[in-house]
């Protein structure tokens, strides 16, 4: 594998450091702490000596990952697939973008899909404001996560952003690894997902060619990721009244743990992945001639149509839509008893919403928003 140390404050580790950092996770106190109580049944001691076994970072996420990824999914949904194989290539890096839904598992589950189909494993980026402790940094550096900083100043904004993408695009055309990174930053809390143009700015700050050329060396996937609950709905909902109520409101790091924790292990239902074609297929060739101000546009409508294109519908997303613009547009699409079941889920999720003035037909139509955006945007552009 190519190496750069130009990169080794955000890279992911070596496999010659698996060991060490290894080492380093499994004598961090809270880690210990972490494992044994949402994993009551596993035996720290025959853990951790599975873990020394580890030489490599493909052995820890095949051997150890997934299985976490698969226990946690067999308990909180009905089922996980994957769709659009035919569009990506083995041997191939490719940078996935996608819409963000989980602040974990969408990651992970990419993750074990691509290796189930034969792939290569993606790195993937992830916010240096998720790592609250040592341990999660540890953790996801051997997880093959890259670190993307945000906590910065304007002043090193240019600086960080010009690092992050000449890492991508070192990883894609040097080391001949795929990347993820999500279509934003943070999840859409309402799932009105649009492709942010600073995102792809980013993006183009790490090659040597034009704009265009930067964008179609780093084989662009958009990928549309599909849940058909969303266990972190009350907790978006929560969070809109209280930014509504108070305009300067800021998560906690607490919040931001509750956040991890419910998605990880929250209901799911059914979870649908769909790889998209290829951005470079469907770019016009003319697109590198269009102005800056309209090009970064373009590239992020395509991106979006994509992703809009393969989503999964289930009746949950069209109750949603027909509640609050659909006047029935979709009643075929369920039954008395989806709508039933829905109501009951929608009452249940906001019992759990704890605020002293709470607004409740605010937060159901925040709710309602989440599952029928999708629906919305998917139709609108076809």
């Amino acid at each position: 594998m190519e190496k750069n140390a130009e990169f080794d404050d955000i890279r992911p580790y070596y496999d010659e450091e698996v060991a060490p950092k290894m080492e380093r996770l499994l004598n961090d106190s809270q880690f210990k702490r972490v494992v044994e109580s949402n994993f009551p049944d596993k035996n720290w001691e025959e853990l951790s000596a599975l873990m020394r076994s580890f030489k490599t970072k493909r052995e820890f996420q095949t051997m150890l990952i997934k299985n976490v990824i698969f226990y946690v999914v067999n308990q909180s949904s009905n089922s996980v697939d994957c769709t659009g194989f035919e569009n990506i290539e083995k041997n191939t890096a490719y940078t996935f973008i996608s819409n963000h839904r989980d602040i974990v598992l969408d990651a992970s589950l990419l993750a074990v899909l691509l290796d189930k189909g034969g792939h290569e494993i993606p790195e993937i980026a992830i916010g240096d404001n998720l790592l609250l402790y040592p341990w999660i940094e540890n953790l996801v550096r051997l997880n093959k996560s890259f670190i993307v900083k945000r906590g910065v100043s304007i002043r090193q904004m240019l600086e960080v952003s010009a690092h992050l993408s000449k890492y991508i695009h070192f990883a894609v055309q040097k080391k001949k690894e795929s990347v993820w990174i999500a279509q934003r930053e943070g999840r859409a809390k309402d799932s009105n997902d649009r492709t942010q143009e600073s995102l792809l700015k980013m993006l183009t700050m790490g090659g040597d060619g034009d704009i265009s050329t930067n964008i179609r060396e780093l084989n662009i996937v958009p990928l549309s990721l599909s849940y058909e609950y969303d266990p972190c709905d009350y907790l978006k909902a929560k969070e809109f009244q209280q930014k509504r109520d108070n305009p300067g409101f800021k998560k906690t790091q607490d919040d931001d743990l509750l956040n991890m924790q419910t998605g990880i292990l929250g209901y799911k239902g059914n979870i649908h992945f769909q790889f998209g074609r290829p951005l470079n297929s469907l770019l016009k060739t003319t697109v590198g001639e269009l102005p800056k101000n309209e090009l970064f546009p373009e590239i992020a409508s395509t991106i979006d149509k994509e992703i809009f294109r393969n989503y999964r519908f289930y009746p949950v997303n069209y109750i949603a839509y027909d509640r609050l613009w659909g006047k029935n547009h979709f009643a075929n699409q369920y039954t008395p008893g989806d709508e039933k079941a829905f109501d009951a889920y929608l009452r249940k999720q906001l019992d759990k919403i704890q605020l002293k003035n709470k607004d409740t037909p605010f937060l159901t139509e925040k709710i309602l928003e989440m599952y029928a955006n999708p629906v919305k945007n998917h139709y609108d552009q076809i």
